[in-house]
């Protein structure tokens, strides 16, 4: 800061331009000041990702490199906010989202992989953005039957949906819209044990991503369910909404970009 503020010229050497203009010089100060304050928190950035890189090379160097590897500075940068950039939280979550990452064979996944449990149509992500110009993944869960298809393949449907919603990302935006379509549920329906895995995999693997869930038109008998899967939520917890069909229509999707069934 010292050095940015040295800058200025000698406050009795100024130009007479700028003494004639007491108001811009004080403009053009705080420009400078808030400029410096502006590097300042950049530096200490780059040397935060470059920190986290140095301990990943050195402790976990049999993780891979390259996108959503140990080197993927957009990736640590993205997890050092997460953990308010402290770099010890920071190695350890994203260690063990990379090796999750590898070990779950998530670059491999594909439409053909996810096909026979994406025919159940229990969830898609959605061809539109919401309003706010987010991807939505939508969840339709009276077609979920637990045990109808592979526990892994319902996982790997989950986590192939999650992937396809983030590369829907416009410029600028971070964060998806999960849309819970609760008409017609039934007990039967319920998965608690699939329901963990969605949210451990939002909160250790894809952390701040969920800008909001949307469980719609949840009937009475979801109650005792609801009590149930919203520890699993965490922090994500307050994140959740309880709304209609017609909320959704109006407050989240223009007539031409509503989800088919809305």
């Amino acid at each position: 800061m010292a050095q940015c503020l040295g800058r200025w010229p000698a406050m009795g050497h100024r130009p007479k331009a700028i003494s004639d203009h007491p108001g811009k010089r004080t403009r053009s100060l705080k420009l400078r000041i808030r400029s410096c304050h502006v590097q300042s928190e950049n530096a200490q950035k780059v040397r935060l990702v470059e920190e986290v890189k140095k301990r990943l090379d050195k402790e976990h160097s049999s993780l891979p490199l390259g996108k959503h590897g140990r080197d993927d500075e957009e990736m640590i940068f993205w997890f050092l906010k997460d953990r308010k950039f402290s770099v010890e939280e920071a190695v350890f979550k994203l260690s063990e989202a990379i090796a999750w990452r590898q070990e779950f064979g998530v670059s491999s996944l594909s439409a053909e992989k996810v096909k026979r449990a994406a025919e159940t149509g229990k969830a898609y992500v959605h061809e539109y953005l919401d309003i706010q110009d987010r991807p939505v993944l939508v969840v339709t869960v009276a077609k979920h039957f637990p045990g109808e298809v592979e526990v892994r393949e319902d996982e790997e449907l989950c986590a192939f949906l999650i992937e396809k919603s983030l590369s829907k990302l416009p410029s600028g935006k971070d964060k998806i819209l999960v849309l819970i379509d609760l008409r017609g549920f039934k007990l039967e329906n319920a998965d608690i044990k699939f329901t963990s895995f969605v949210f451990d995999a939002f909160y250790y693997y894809y952390p701040r991503r969920l800008g909001e869930v949307l469980f719609v038109d949840a009937p009475f008998i979801f109650k005792p369910v609801w009590q149930l899967i919203k520890p699993l939520l965490r922090s994500y917890a307050s994140l959740a909404k309880f709304c209609t069909a017609t909320d959704v229509k109006e407050k989240y999707f223009t007539t031409q970009t509503t989800p088919p069934g809305f």
